[in-house]
């Protein structure tokens, strides 16, 4: 039987507060005031003193309010009709399209069981390839785009959305503005991908609550659709606005704040999430790709600081293109030698010589003088830059591997690229 009371003891911000027996952390509850009803979520116990977030806020809401507890946590359905379709952070739909009420599912729930975990094999291609030559992304991985203010991640994540080799796409948005809700709809749509994704979305005027719902209720349809068979990629934009939200609700409850205002268990909010990722032995994948911005493009900022330890390396964003230094994928080595016998070459050697090319551009800034071998990295960095680097190129593994034989070929001799001969006589292009 449900439990209801009719009692509020205290209203900060969006949380109320009330004594109550019997109930658990996380569990729904159904406030009715005045104004009408909204779910709230319970955030913390203290004894019989139960912390609720009102996920429509509490304004209107009066010291007489009644709360029925639901004995449930937070749920969402299930179903392949969730493919094509728009949600809010609690998986109400935004796209005016029917309410889903059939197969509801727990978000929140524990990290898959090692056990039931394989080794990640397997490449998803993207088309990009400073992604899929250099930092190869492995299916069942969790990797961060880390991004200072202005940079294009949410571009970056739509085309990924577009070109990965997956067959599920759920893209989770938290504090986006309307914008950059309206391009991700729009690119998904016009490009023929909407069919096969799933958007829930919270934007910058959306109860903050919703901001922490988004990536359980992403993360828990993934679930599904993975142990269904289907490899799934899931994109989140952005971990930061995630973590300021989970630091006002702190703030708000009066907690002792830890580094910079958020929470001390920040670390374990984030690793909870990121551990979704993998492979079952006996079924699908989840793979994570989650943007988190920098602010001040400080990568010592808690959020991205505290990333760096869960995640299995990184994509740098910065100048609108994936910077080669800095980027890490620590999983590439489990595919890249499985893909073309000079995927590894090609790989070492650009980025060999890319290194020398800013070298060389330091060089020239300060007015020394150009050698052959200057002036050839300078034409080269430029290529590679321009062909390679920039987010707008569109190329298959194979075609991005012979692009880069045909750069290398263009702007050195042979023996200048210090690769092994017998991959020469293979690949070097003959004129």
């Amino acid at each position: 039987m449900n439990k209801v009371y009719h009692q509020v003891d205290n209203i900060a911000g969006s949380v109320i507060n009330i004594r109550a027996k019997d109930v658990k952390y996380g569990e729904l509850a159904e406030v009715t005031s005045r104004n009408g009803s909204s779910l709230a979520q319970v955030i913390r116990l203290d004894g019989e003193e139960v912390s609720l977030q009102v996920f429509e806020g509490a304004r209107g809401v009066a010291t007489d309010a009644k709360v029925k507890f639901m004995g449930r946590a937070m749920q969402v359905p299930f179903s392949e009709d969730l493919l094509g379709r728009i949600f809010t952070g609690s998986a109400v739909p935004r796209d005016k399209g029917p309410k889903l009420e059939e197969n509801m599912i727990d978000i929140g729930g524990p990290s898959v069981n090692p056990a039931k975990r394989i080794i990640p094999k397997n490449m998803i291609r993207t088309g990009i390839p400073m992604i899929d030559i250099f930092n190869t992304l492995v299916e069942s991985q969790k990797l961060p785009i880390f991004a200072r203010a202005g940079e294009p991640y949410n571009q970056l994540l739509a085309r990924i959305a577009l070109q990965a080799e997956v067959d599920v796409i759920i893209l989770g948005g938290m504090g986006l503005k309307h914008d950059d809700y309206l391009y991700f709809r729009d690119t998904l749509e016009e490009n023929g991908a909407l069919s096969r994704s799933v958007m829930f979305i919270h934007t910058a005027s959306d109860p903050v609550v919703e901001c922490l719902m988004v990536s359980d209720v992403s993360l828990a349809t993934a679930e599904q659709f993975a142990l269904e068979g289907k490899r799934v990629l899931v994109l989140l934009t952005d971990m930061t606005n995630f973590a300021d939200a989970m630091k006002e609700i702190a703030i708000t409850m009066e907690q002792i704040p830890s580094n910079r205002g958020y929470p001390g268990d920040l670390y374990s909010q984030l690793a909870s999430r990121y551990e979704k990722a993998v492979d079952f032995d006996t079924a699908g994948s989840i793979t994570i790709l989650a943007v988190t911005s920098m602010p001040g493009d400080d990568v010592t900022h808690p959020v991205p600081d505290n990333t760096g330890y869960i995640t299995e390396g990184q994509f740098y964003l910065r100048d609108g293109r994936i910077e080669p230094f800095g980027s890490l994928s620590r999983l590439k080595q489990q595919v890249n030698g499985d893909t073309r016998e000079d995927h590894r070459t090609i790989m070492d050697t650009m980025i060999q010589l890319f290194s020398s090319y800013r070298e060389t551009v330091e060089k020239k800034s300060m007015g020394f003088r150009m050698s052959d071998w200057d002036n050839k990295l300078l034409k080269y960095g430029e290529r590679f830059e321009n062909e390679m680097m920039d987010l707008s190129v569109n190329i298959p593994l194979e075609g991005a591997l012979d692009l880069g034989w045909e750069i290398l070929a263009d702007c050195f001799d042979a023996i200048e690229t210090g690769i092994n001969s017998d991959i020469l006589d293979k690949f070097w292009p003959k004129k």
